[in-house]
């Protein structure tokens, strides 16, 4: 399993949207970075991704899975894009901030610290793990 960060403006669509969709999950269209579109191909069914507020909150909110590998974005009109679907697996108990991963030592070298415009980043199982156990959400995930 590979692991990810995906960052959404809350008042455009929120973590609350994405809970809202239940099973089914949501497409993650929109992405117009070729850097983040692929990461977007990369991902695999059965990743996992934090979900991230920019913007306002600027903060991981909650854990979600890819349903759906890498198709075209339906909402892209060039056809250059693509998108991955999306569902909910749980929410962090209290968000784990970017001000939080900044004066950790052990998120110094994530792209959150280093590449925080890009919209979909890679994240190291050990920046996972990390984020997990501060977040108490472990043993959710625990193997």
């Amino acid at each position: 399993m590979s692991c990810w960060l995906l960052k959404s403006e809350p008042d455009a669509f929120s973590w609350e949207d994405l809970v809202a969709r239940g099973a089914a999950g949501e497409p993650w269209t929109g992405v117009r970075n070729h850097s983040a579109k692929l990461n977007l191909m990369a991902m695999r069914c059965g990743d996992q991704a934090f979900f991230y507020h920019s913007q306002s909150d600027k903060a991981i909110v909650g854990v979600a899975e890819v349903i759906r590998e890498a198709y075209p974005d339906p909402t892209d009109p060039r056809g250059v894009f693509v998108c991955t679907d999306l569902k909910a697996l749980a929410a962090l108990k209290s968000p784990f901030t970017l001000a939080q991963a900044k004066t950790d030592p052990e998120l110094q070298a994530m792209s959150l610290v280093t590449s925080f415009r890009l919209s979909v980043q890679p994240v190291t199982e050990a920046e996972w793990r990390h984020i997990l156990a501060i977040s108490d959400l472990v043993k959710v995930f625990a193997e």
